[in-house]
């Protein structure tokens, strides 16, 4: 992901600008770009100078479906936005903000947010009814599941791997990394386990005709088998059909 937004001084936008221009014109790998604010006045530099290019475009302080289809129009149909939700604004809209056609996920900014609210972004319980509703709100709009936001601490791995756990269990399908040390962990922990791979195949195979079954003394049913399905396609290395 390159940054135009906050990781770049006022005074060293055009640089920055004209440098991830240059980085586009010869990227060969898959690039997000993360612009300045709609109200800001580097959005609309920031638009014409990503236009054309093959990468994806993140949008902070998303907050409204008309504020994302102004993006979208600027950008053409084929330049997939990822909503950057880290506003209260933002999180109360997030099913419309998600079911702009352009957008192919959210993802969420805990940072922000909780510098709004005025809470500590590392306390999950502040934040997570937010985070659930960002998770709700994709599901609405058949959206990807959404990115968690940011873990700040870079001195270890036993910060990333509690937030990961976190995100995991609410439903999120990513994380955002400010590191690459933070790549492997995160991959990681959004793969199944070994167990919920296992799990999933003796789900499949059981209810392999359709019918109601029981798996471990547990019922399956169609949402259960949904379930196992869902876990096989996360397995990098599946062995369950």
């Amino acid at each position: 992901m390159l940054d135009l937004e906050d990781a770049v001084a006022p005074g060293h936008k055009e640089t920055a600008r004209a440098a991830v221009a240059e980085f586009l014109g010869a990227a060969a790998t898959p690039v997000v770009v993360r612009i300045n604010g709609t109200d800001t006045p580097w959005c609309a530099d920031d638009l014409a100078a990503v236009c054309g290019h093959d990468c994806a475009v993140m949008v902070p302080k998303a907050h409204s479906a008309a504020q994302l289809t102004e993006v979208a129009a600027a950008l053409g149909p084929d330049t997939p936005l990822i909503a950057l939700i880290e506003t209260a604004a933002g999180v109360h809209a997030c099913a419309s903000v998600c079911n702009v056609d352009a957008v192919v996920r959210a993802a969420f900014g805990s940072i922000d947010l909780a510098a709004e609210l005025g809470v500590d972004p590392d306390a999950a319980d502040a934040l997570q009814h937010a985070r659930s509703a960002v998770v709700l709100g994709s599901a609405v709009a058949g959206c990807a599941a959404p990115l968690d936001g940011v873990t700040t601490d870079i001195s270890g791995d036993t910060a990333l791997l509690a937030d990961v756990a976190h995100a995991v269990r609410l439903g999120f399908g990513g994380k955002l990394c400010i590191h690459p040390a933070q790549v492997a962990g995160v991959n990681e922990g959004f793969a199944p386990s070994a167990a919920e791979v296992l799990w999933a195949g003796r789900v499949l195979a059981a209810a392999a005709d359709g019918e109601v079954c029981v798996v471990d003394g547990r019922m399956v049913d169609k949402p259960v088998v949904d379930r196992a399905r869902r876990i096989a396609s996360r397995s990098p290395n599946r062995t369950v059909g």
